[in-house]
């Protein structure tokens, strides 16, 4: 009779052991799947919203962003990446004004440099704009607008990418109009200008066509 309680109560020791693990095992079961389905969803959710979600959380490479921010842009990149070898993507780039700042802009008279090879008030006007960006941005108008001394409009110049990029430049990213601006791109422009005789300042802005 000894024994049989004994094995009996073996018997019932394993049992509860055995429901014990399977209740364990079911307790962090449910919160690993839970987790791993949202990694997944939010890892097929950047696929799906690239070419929006990318753009919006894009720091300034300039150094006026967050380093940390731009650490973890740099990591969301190479997570898109290989998405984008394993699924594929079409790549968008976007048009943002914020994404270009002109870090120069001077005017010197192409007459006083060439003599007497160039016409009166002939100038040049030397931009240098930089894509700020951690992303490819489509390339803006530009925008000139000159004025008297009383700083009143005299003429409005409207230059397309075509106009004011370089000749060498088009032709070392011949889908420049397509793919956009590189990531911190500094581009120098030179462009002729011919000022009105009563010329006295000029303004240069950024511009996308509606």
């Amino acid at each position: 009779m000894g024994v049989e309680q004994k094995n009996g109560s073996n018997s019932t020791a394993d049992a509860d052991s055995a429901q014990k693990k399977r209740f364990k095992r079911s307790k962090y079961l449910k919160p690993t799947l839970l987790s791993l389905l949202f990694l997944v969803s939010l890892i097929f959710g950047e696929h799906l919203f690239r070419n929006t979600l990318i753009p919006a959380l894009a720091p300034r490479i300039d150094g006026t962003s967050n380093a940390v921010a731009v650490r973890t842009f740099s990591l969301l990149q190479f997570v898109d990446q290989k998405l984008c070898s394993a699924l594929g993507c079409f790549n968008r780039p976007v048009s943002d004004f914020s994404a270009w700042k002109i870090t120069s802009a001077t005017l010197s008279s192409e007459s006083a440099r060439d003599g007497l090879k160039s016409p009166a008030n002939q100038s040049i006007l030397q931009i240098e704009i930089q894509n700020r960006l951690a992303i490819p941005i489509l390339f803006p108008n530009l925008e000139i607008s000159l004025t008297d001394a009383e700083e009143s409009e005299l003429k409005t110049i409207h230059l397309t990418p075509k106009e004011w990029l370089s000749p060498s430049w088009q032709e070392s990213h011949p889908d420049f109009l397509k793919n956009g601006a590189p990531a911190g791109e500094i581009i120098l422009a030179e462009l002729p200008i011919l000022l009105p005789a009563n010329a006295a300042g000029y303004r240069v802005h950024v511009i996308y066509p509606h």
